[in-house]
């Protein structure tokens, strides 16, 4: 790493070296204690930490300040309030309070509530999240000190992404603690979910983009029949970096590092024009903000470099989609990984218990972890052979698979090792092979030192999959540590409880392709659920059992599940409208008065041939092909109109859903199968929107 990259990087960042140097030294023990978890924030150290951070901040530029939080929308939002503030004298000072730091009152009411709220009543909270790192934006000339924050109802009810994350990464490290306890750890305070998001995403040439109202008001395209190329030649996936997307990739990183955000790895991913950035692993809190600020920052840096940046699950039909792989782990506050198995993972006590507790939280809230990732996005991807299906299954490879069955048995007594991997050339080392190959196919894979959670969408927050996983695992490590608290001999009281779980919940294990409809067939016999569906999905969140296990760890109240889930099937709802209203938009004002014109052109030419005297069957064949793909457009547009509009009359939020996927939906595919075939046919000088060939390849 170069010099200049060690300055760059958090250079943005109020973080802790720059706590060490502003602030006083016990100011800056007792802020270190809060953000470690250990007190809660001493109010009188509030105005004194201000002060340090509005003088970093305006030395740097800053002439504002935010509290950034994430509200029910699936982005951010923010507020700006300048550090001025005027004197006696027609002068200004520049001031920020602790008050100021601490606090901040945006409006809540055009924020979704979920019924929490009515309309009229408009206070809400943000509350400084001090275990996040405040750091400076820069937006063109404007710089701006953003404040990590919660935010909350004037009731309390929490209304946002970070406020449930927080509260289940204190509910499963107080388990976790009283678990590792029982097994005599004595130096750990805290246990801490750590994350890493894998962000996929795609770039097009903007021009193209600026040409395609689907991509413009959606984020993918409604229209567009397959490029002649497209993935199956497996060039593009690790491929050669096109040389105005590594420049783009460069500034990107820049703009990432000065924020503290740690971007690691980035490469060209399965489908053309696709590409994947990975950061290295943090708290899940402080991922989940990094992650919204690298889709923010890739939206930005693609439009300077003339490219727009896709989110979207599914921008192109018939190519992969983009997921957000998020890999998660727990570690303790001195630095042990407790999913790390070691060299001899069968007598790692630490790590067997947590490595089951997962096993069993993942099998006893499947349908809980599968709510976390429905959306209308990855509707189109999960289950189309480039992401996990929606069938939940754990992937533990040949080594753990191996001890798990041991411990079914009675007991684990011996690992497997990984060996050596000669290559047969001289010159070429030896390579140390691990003791298990990946599965690419599976929803929840043991990759390591770490589970790799495949499904969550790459537009979604990664709040939800690790608050819910966080809450699971405690639930399910509060039993554990109940029974060891209780028992005189621990060690056979945990060998019992691990058997138990090994044999009840094994039947979550699968260890091979989660493509093929053999494994689909299987998983039914195993009594595992696939819900293929985003609303029946969302509809079990407020489950009796969710909402006692929510409530039982003060993660969320009953209320509060209702509410996202009131906000999260309208959100459905509101996508498919929106994608429903531009396509009808497109194809009447767009695709059929081209294709019209098309036709016209066809039956002057028909004509002008018969009246020439020669024979025009190829011609008349064409005209008739057109004119019915025409019929079937405008019959499928007003089918689609139709569907719309009783969609839209209905009042119950989860009927509301259920129309648009089951009647909608069906009318939107009439439409795009009529006009993707008009495609293939009409003069490419006359169709009005960009190919997919254009779009995928064109740089």
């Amino acid at each position: 790493m170069s010099q200049s990259t060690i300055e760059i990087f958090g250079s943005n960042v109020f973080n802790d070296a720059a706590m060490r140097e502003r602030l006083p030294k016990n100011v800056y023990k007792s802020l270190k204690k809060t953000i470690d978890g250990l007190e809660p924030l001493n109010p009188a150290i509030a105005d004194v930490v201000a002060n340090a951070m509005k003088d970093w901040a305006v030395e740097k530029g800053a002439t504002h300040y935010c509290h950034w939080f994430q509200p029910m929308t699936g982005l951010t939002a923010e507020k700006h309030d300048a550090f001025i503030s005027p004197t006696p004298d027609g002068k200004t000072i520049m001031e920020f309070s602790g008050k100021e730091l601490s606090q901040g009152e945006p409006d809540a009411s055009s924020f979704p509530s979920g019924g929490l709220r009515a309309t009229f009543e408009a206070r809400g909270y943000t509350a400084w999240d001090c275990t996040s790192p405040v750091f400076i934006k820069e937006d063109g000339k404007n710089l701006t000190l953003y404040i990590p924050s919660a935010f909350c109802s004037f009731t309390g009810h929490a209304l946002d992404k970070k406020t449930p994350l927080l509260r289940s990464m204190d509910a499963l490290s107080t388990q976790a603690m009283r678990v590792l306890k029982c097994l005599g750890n004595t130096t750990s305070k805290r246990v801490i979910s750590t994350c890493g998001p894998e962000q996929e995403y795609f770039l097009v040439d903007r021009s193209f983009y600026e040409k395609r109202m689907d991509l413009v008001l959606t984020g993918r395209t409604l229209f567009g029949a397959p490029s002649p190329r497209g993935q199956e030649m497996d060039d593009h996936y690790f491929g050669t970096l096109h040389e105005r997307v590594a420049t783009f990739m460069h500034d990107l990183n820049v703009e990432l590092w000065k924020l503290g955000v740690s971007a690691k790895t980035q490469h060209n991913e399965v489908s053309p024009g696709q590409y994947e950035l990975a950061p290295v692993f943090s708290t899940a809190n402080v991922a989940t903000d990094h992650n919204q600020l690298t889709m923010e920052t890739m939206e930005k840096i693609a439009i300077r470099h003339d490219f727009v940046c896709l989110l979207h699950e599914k921008p192109f039909a018939g190519v992969n989609g983009s997921g957000k792989h998020n890999n998660w782990s727990l570690s303790t506050d001195d630095g042990m990984n407790l999913l790390d198995p070691g060299s001899t993972p069968h007598d790692n006590m630490i790590f067997l218990v947590m490595l089951c507790a997962t096993i069993k939280a993942v099998d006893k809230y499947a349908r809980l972890l599968r709510a976390t990732v429905a959306n209308t996005g990855n509707e189109h991807r999960l289950g189309a052979n480039e992401a996990p299906p929606a069938i939940i299954s754990i992937f533990l490879g040949d080594q753990l698979g191996d001890i798990f069955e041991q411990l079914a048995e009675g007991g684990a007594i011996s690992s497997r090792t990984g060996g050596e991997l000669k290559l047969g050339v001289s010159s070429l080392p030896e390579l140390p092979k691990d003791c298990s190959d990946r599965n690419r196919t599976s929803p929840f894979a043991f990759t390591g030192n770490k589970f790799e959670f495949r499904m969550p969408g790459s537009t979604q927050s990664t709040s939800g999959p690790n608050f819910v996983l966080n809450t699971i695992v405690a639930e399910v490590l509060e039993g554990i540590a109940d029974e060891l608290e209780n028992s005189e001999d621990k060690k056979n009281t945990l060998q019992k409880l691990l058997t138990k779980i090994a044999v009840e919940h094994g039947k979550v294990v699968f260890n091979g392709d989660n493509y093929t409809e053999e494994w689909v067939k299987e998983a039914e016999k195993r009594s595992l659920p696939n819900i293929r569906s985003s609303v029946e999905a969302l509809k079990c969140i407020t489950d009796a059992k969710h909402v006692e296990l929510f409530e039982k760890h003060h993660v969320l109240s009953g209320a509060e599940l209702h509410a996202r889930t009131e906000i999260l099937l309208e959100a459905y709802s509101m996508a498919i409208n929106i994608e429903a209203k531009t396509m009808l938009d497109m194809a009447k004002r767009q695709i059929l008065p081209a294709v019209n014109a098309y036709a016209g052109e066809l039956a002057t030419s028909a004509k002008a041939i018969v009246d020439a005297g020669a024979i025009n069957k190829t011609q008349t064949e064409m005209l008739k092909k057109v004119c019915s793909l025409i019929d079937a457009l405008a019959s499928g547009a007003s089918i689609l109109e139709q569907a719309i509009d009783n969609a839209i009359g209905i009042a119950d939020f989860i009927k509301q859903a259920e129309s648009y996927r089951d009647d909608v939906i069906p009318a939107m595919n009439l439409v795009r199968n009529s006009a993707d075939q008009l495609e293939l046919i009409v003069d490419a000088e006359i169709w009005p929107l960009p190919s997919y060939a254009e779009m995928l390849f064109l740089k």
